[in-house]
């Protein structure tokens, strides 16, 4: 019997070793962002991004000679389900999160990750405070508002020629920011005439938009994303409001052509410049379209995101979370959007930003209509 108990006990030792060796043959990574609800397919748009590149990775063998495993969270846009989300990655034991989409959630997640030296990269947040709560491991692969308010001012000013602007944001993190970024670079060559917030979720913006009317402004200024967004260009049409509605990079995408229907027409916004016109970026383009159809919005940030946090691991030869952040901070990246480089807050040294038109159901640079 002592024989069967030792042999047993043998049997036991040996597989729960086995499955200690099975676990550290693995190197997760995780990815965040609203996988369901009005915002899935940016979201889901964004993970397509970040499992193209783990994909391609795990082909060639992996990183470290270990297969990385992709953790993804649905944190619904939600603040608050963020950092639920981000409790839950960290203790799974990633060793780097791509996200969070929204500002809102990115800036209160950073804080968790922060705490556990685990690097983030965000392909889509671009509230200036989030690179500048004093975290070393917060990164992004896109530009800033303080950036886009910037062009988008510019635009208004230097080439729409226009000064009186009703300005209304969805009281986010990210809507409210990018529009104090608008009017704060504006200054005084512009008159805001309304300035007025909306709550995310609503479906009617009539009586704000009312008021917008009687003001007689000569643009519209929007802060948020593109169902809101979508709903405010063709409600403002309905009451026969002539002036263009102008936004940030989160009125782009399909859902604010469903939404706005034939209103949309005429609109613009600022979005990231286009896929790098390199074999890079054309090697992107060419691999996810035949995986995933069209792209949406955020997908070459996330691959990049990807491909940078995965780079690091491959060259600090470990999954050390402060030499993977020192390793991202250091690197100079060659990808789908193009050349990134880091400066002391985590931000890209150069981001690129276009102005965007809808013509004929689609999205052109304003370059090509002009």
């Amino acid at each position: 019997m002592k024989t069967l108990y030792k042999l047993l006990l043998f049997l036991f030792l040996l597989s729960f070793l086995s499955a200690c060796a099975k676990k550290e043959d693995v190197i997760k990574i995780g990815t965040a962002g609203p996988f369901t609800g009005d915002q899935t397919r940016i979201g889901q748009d964004m993970k397509n991004g970040v499992e193209l590149a783990v994909s391609e990775w795990n082909a060639k063998g992996g990183v470290l000679g270990k297969k990385i495993v992709l953790l993804s969270e649905d944190d619904r846009h939600d603040p608050k389900e963020a950092v639920a989300v981000a409790n839950k990655l960290v203790s799974s034991g990633v060793v780097g999160v791509i996200g969070h989409l929204n500002s809102s959630c990115t800036k209160p997640a950073s804080r968790i990750y922060n705490e556990k030296s685990v690097p983030m990269i965000t392909p889509a947040s671009t509230n200036p405070e989030i690179t500048k709560q004093g975290y070393n491991n917060v990164f992004r692969t896109c530009g800033s508002d303080d950036q886009q308010g910037t062009e988008l001012s510019k635009f208004v000013v230097d080439v729409l020629k226009k000064k009186r602007v009703a300005v209304l944001h969805d009281k986010t993190t990210y809507g409210q920011g990018l529009s104090e970024e608008f009017k704060k670079s504006a200054g005084n060559k512009i008159d805001v005439v309304v300035s007025e917030g909306v709550t995310q979720g609503d479906q009617d913006f009539k009586p704000v938009l009312t008021k917008v009317k009687s003001s007689n402004p000569e643009v519209i200024f929007f802060g948020g994303m593109h169902t809101e967004g979508g709903l405010i260009i063709k409600q403002a049409k309905e009451l026969g409001i002539k002036a263009p509605v102008i936004g940030g990079d989160g009125l782009y995408g399909s859902t604010l052509l469903e939404v706005a229907g034939p209103a949309a027409e005429g609109s613009y916004m600022a979005f990231f410049t286009p896929t790098a016109e390199t074999e890079i970026g054309r090697n992107f383009v060419k691999n996810y379209t035949a995986k995933y159809g069209e792209i949406e919005t955020y997908a070459p940030y996330a691959y990049d995101a990807t491909n940078i946090l995965l780079k690091a691991i491959a060259e600090a030869k470990t999954t050390d979370g402060k030499k993977l952040i020192d390793a991202i901070r250091r690197m100079k990246y060659e990808g789908a959007v193009g050349t990134i480089e880091y400066d002391e807050n985590g931000d890209i040294k150069k981001a690129g930003y276009a102005i965007y038109t809808v013509k004929d159901k689609k999205f052109i640079t304003y370059d090509k209509v002009k």
